[in-house]
């Protein structure tokens, strides 16, 4: 799978996800629909994962890295 972006992830498993509902697949073909449903249900997961991480990346630097409070050491009172 290509590096898409988790909107485009999102969009094409709720595609998969109305094929796999209508019926009429066949058997290979549910198959087929599942495991490319699995495979971007994974890939959303880990941009949502990296995304958490960044997230709580930037979270940690803010609390390390206070505001200056007039102090010209940058120790926390």
């Amino acid at each position: 799978m290509s590096a898409a972006a988790y909107e485009e992830i999102v969009a094409r498993l709720s595609q998969v996800v109305e094929r796999l509902e209508g019926g009429g697949l066949t058997l290979e073909d549910s198959i087929a629909a599942f495991e490319e449903g699995i495979g971007l249900a994974r890939e959303g997961s880990r941009k949502l994962e990296e995304a958490e991480k960044k997230v709580e990346l930037l979270l940690e630097n803010d609390r390390v890295q206070p505001f200056a409070s007039g102090d010209s050491d940058g120790k926390r009172r």
